[in-house]
């Protein structure tokens, strides 16, 4: 039917375990007191950015289902971006354009981390999160060793232990 274009897409409840880590992560006070990410809605939106494209980068070296899984979060990102676009006040005709506008920088973002982490250069990273995340503000070296450590906790995962929402490897696990 026709009507079913306007329905809202279900979201796969195989992604909430994911997701939910990914926000844990992301939303944690210590990124926000600690390492000076903005504690507004764009630097909420930058710090899930940041943790997303980090799974990601991890998901597009695993073997299939990884990118069903890949694309499943972010659906599930972007859902979760327009929920909370709506919750700020954001009518539908203004959603549109900004979606548009996040998933450019969404997938900008996604480039110059993962462009930065493969070829192992801190300062590159460093100028990312500063440009993306902080606003300008120089990166600490702590902030850049987190997203180093994480990136590397998230490279031990195997995509069934990333598929749960185990964003760090298991005692004992295989990657």
């Amino acid at each position: 039917m026709i009507l079913s274009f306007f329905k809202k897409r279900q979201r796969g409840q195989g992604i909430a375990p994911l997701y939910g880590a990914i926000m844990a992560k992301a939303l944690n006070p210590l990124l926000y007191s600690s390492h000076g990410v903005p504690d507004t809605f764009e630097g909420r939106f930058e710090s899930v950015t940041l943790h997303t494209a980090l799974v990601l980068r991890r998901l597009k070296a695993l073997p299939p289902p990884a990118a069903d899984l890949a694309q499943e979060l972010v659906d599930r990102v972007f859902d979760g971006l327009e929920s909370a676009m709506r919750e700020v006040g954001i009518g539908d005709m203004g959603i549109p354009k900004r979606m548009k506008s996040f998933a450019k920088g969404f997938y900008g973002r996604l480039g110059a981390y993962t462009a930065a982490l493969d070829a192992g250069d801190a300062q590159a990273l460093a100028q990312a999160l500063s440009r993306n995340v902080l606003e300008g503000a120089p990166a600490t070296p702590n902030f850049v060793d987190y997203v180093i450590e994480f990136t590397k906790q998230l490279d031990q995962c195997s995509g069934a232990e990333i598929g749960r929402g185990a964003l760090s490897p298991s005692a004992g696990g295989t990657p």
